[in-house]
């Protein structure tokens, strides 16, 4: 008899239908599409109570919540979208697909980060652009480990913390460690942490970590100074880039749905421009967005905010000809 086969994604909860109605496909092993979509709702926690957090609620609800579960009619994909200059995929013979959502083993915790590894790899194996969404700030790390070995990568975090804990309770792998545990990748060239601000897990100790690594340490303060075409000038052309987007490195008067509120972040204009610049800079492979907490949640604002972001994305990447 032969062993079964493990069984990786799954359906989303609730009326299981894909981001902005993508089709969902469950089959890895035959993946034909330029975009993946990819649900990771559970990090490790450094307390039992955080196992089932409220941020692994989060891929479903942006899913079901998004601004065209309200409509009768698919207006984000083919209506006129003045932040892109026309629709969402332009006319385009754009393959996007949603994956679903990671599966769990809550015998074992970390067969969830095995099993986001094992579908985050089978995606850039097929040079697709994987958009994953979590969950909190801990399941990047498993998605990083997974990037192509053969790509030098930049990384560019957006967010209100630095997140270079080694290890918080004896976990190494959770919200607190995203960035440390990305320094250690070879794949990963060079870091730029962008809309720094408050105080959050990291110390002394991890500020003086993360500049003898070298990190670009941006704050949002020094945003707001300079603006967003400074800041996109010390970011290298010509480049692979993976984003790291945590909910918290938006103003909490824009994203209020998150689990640390930090006044001072960056707003919806510095943000669309950032992302469309760094598109357009070289070639994202790959983006996480973390770290939205529904139960705080003020009248869908950060869900808007959230689609919007990924559309955004979406419609840059068109535009700069990634799937030609």
């Amino acid at each position: 008899m032969g062993k079964k086969k493990k069984i990786l994604t799954e359906l989303p909860k609730g009326n299981a239908k894909g981001f902005l109605g993508f089709p969902l496909n469950l089959d890895l092993d035959n993946l034909d599409a330029h975009i993946a979509i990819l649900g990771v709702p559970y990090g490790l926690p450094y307390y039992p109570n955080e196992l089932s957090n409220d941020q692994s609620t989060a891929p479903d609800i942006l899913r079901s919540s998004a601004q065209d579960a309200a409509w009768d009619e698919p207006r984000t994909l083919n209506h006129f979208d003045w932040d892109l200059g026309g629709s969402l995929l332009d006319n385009r013979d754009i393959k996007i697909i949603d994956c679903g959502n990671v599966t769990a083993d809550f015998r074992d915790p970390r067969e969830h980060y095995r099993r986001a590894e094992e579908v985050a790899r089978k995606v850039f194996s097929t040079n697709a652009t994987l958009i994953s969404i979590g969950g909190d700030h801990g399941i990047p790390i498993p998605i990083m480990r997974a990037l192509p070995k053969n790509k030098s990568i930049i990384l560019i975090q957006v967010d209100a913390h630095m997140d270079w804990r080694d290890e918080v309770n004896g976990e190494k792998e959770g919200y607190s460690s995203p960035i440390k545990r990305a320094s250690e990748l070879k794949s990963i060239n060079s870091i730029y942490q962008i809309g720094l601000r408050g105080v959050g897990s990291g110390r002394q100790q991890e500020f003086d970590e993360a500049k003898a690594y070298g990190s670009n340490l941006i704050s949002a303060y020094e945003v707001h100074d300079i603006g967003v075409k400074e800041v996109l000038k010390k970011i290298p052309n010509g480049a692979n880039y993976y984003i790291t987007f945590d909910a918290d490195g938006m103003d909490p008067t824009i994203m209020p749905a998150v689990n640390a509120p930090t006044p001072g972040g960056l707003n919806w204009l510095q943000v669309r421009e950032l992302i469309h610049g760094i598109v357009n800079k070289g070639r994202v492979i790959g983006f996480d967005l973390v770290e939205i907490s529904p139960s705080f949640e003020k009248g869908n604002t950060t869900i808007i905010h959230a689609e919007r972001l990924i559309c955004n994305l979406i419609g840059a990447m068109v535009r700069a000809n990634y799937f030609n």
